[in-house]
């Protein structure tokens, strides 16, 4: 049927169609990367003066490093799921037409026997070529990504980075730059830990170690004992053995102008038992500051709850159930060592050390504080 014409009216009007939206005026998009024991997790990011926007991001429990520590390999499941992650993270790379990127492992990639094969397998299966990285850098990394959360009054910082197959600790002496610029001065530790002779104040770092004892590597060395709470003492106390080489272990420390850094999925997921969050709220969590009384009386509900209840509290969530008393007693044997009242919790890690590092290192961060 020919459709009427409006009286009055002369030819229809000829339809005009939008102009597609334009895409955002972007400056160039950085991408991080870290596979680790556990997780496979990537953020896509713009820098904004001295921080990031982040873009898109992803994260997914791949569980790489599960039967490692019997094995010595990584498992054909483990694997395949690791690969089809990173085939996820390969197209958001690609959508989003990145050019600048770090894509790092660790630990399972350090110390499996097929770690090369399965590195080989990664480039020929999705593209990307990931660094198997040192121990040194992921504490370097792991040290950047905090410094946000650093107190200008902080004089002695220790940043604890609790993995899923080794633990980092990163001592830091701030008392010899000035309080305005303790910030900055940890974000240059991003290209290396030794004294660098220039007029910027300088971070001194006094020690730090990497020790190969994770959430999911402790774990796997105590499964097979039955009770729970002598398998949680039996982890805490082992991990506060493999300490002994770090040259602060058993230091009288004042807790005026002592700060901890805590990075990782067992300090944010105490965090948010103790705030009560029934549902995980980034925003509550990331550096939130807890005293070691309010830590241990989390751990000691966990205890409480057992195997059973840890599985059905909501605040635990089922990927961290697993892992969460390992990643408990890691926590509890640094403060028993340190006790502080001044332990900041950091919802971030390898991927904002490595965004920071690319970003410094290209002079796109603006000098202006970071907030």
């Amino acid at each position: 049927m020919t459709p009427r014409r409006p009286e009055g009216a002369g030819a229809f009007p000829k339809q005009v169609e939008s102009p597609a939206p334009k895409p955002p005026n972007r400056g160039p998009l950085y991408a991080a990367l870290d596979l680790g024991t556990n997780s496979c997790r990537m953020l896509i990011a713009e820098p904004r003066g001295s921080q990031f926007k982040v873009v898109d991001s992803f994260s997914k429990s791949v569980q790489l490093g599960a039967g490692l520590e019997a094995t010595g390999r990584l498992s054909r499941a483990s694997i395949g799921r690791t690969i089809q992650a990173l085939k996820v993270c390969q197209q958001k790379l690609k959508r989003h037409q990145v050019k600048k990127m770090r894509l790092v492992a660790t630990e399972a990639c350090r110390r499996a026997i097929n770690g090369e094969a399965f590195m080989a397998r990664v480039r020929r299966e999705t593209g990307l070529h990931l660094d198997v990285i040192t121990p040194l850098e992921e504490a370097q990394l792991a040290v950047v990504s905090c410094a946000p959360l650093v107190s200008k009054n902080t004089d002695q910082l220790l940043v604890v980075d609790i993995g899923g197959g080794s633990t980092e600790l990163v001592w830091i002496d701030l008392r010899g730059v000035p309080h305005a610029d303790r910030r900055r001065a940890i974000m240059r530790l991003h290209g290396g830990f030794h004294t660098v002779k220039d007029s910027l104040p300088r971070a001194r770092v006094v020690d730090w170690i990497s020790v190969p004892l994770g959430v999911a590597t402790l774990r796997d060395q105590f499964q097979d004992v039955e009770d729970d709470a002598a398998r949680f003492a039996l982890m805490s106390w082992f991990f506060e053995e493999n300490l002994a080489e770090f040259s602060p272990y058993k230091r009288e420390q004042s807790r005026e102008g002592f700060q901890i850094v805590g990075t990782s999925g067992t300090v944010t997921t105490v965090a948010a038992s103790h705030l009560g969050l029934r549902r995980y709220d980034r925003n509550r969590v990331d550096g939130l500051r807890m005293t070691s009384d309010e830590i241990d009386a989390v751990i000691r509900s966990y205890l409480a709850l057992g195997p059973v209840g840890r599985r059905r509290d909501p605040r635990i969530g089922l990927d961290r159930q697993a892992l969460i008393m390992s990643g408990a007693a890691i926590l509890q044997a640094l403060l028993r060592c340190w006790p502080t009242d001044r332990l900041s919790v950091a919802d971030r890690g390898l991927r904002e050390g490595m965004l920071y590092a690319q970003m410094s290192a290209d002079g796109v961060l603006t000098d202006e504080d970071v907030k």
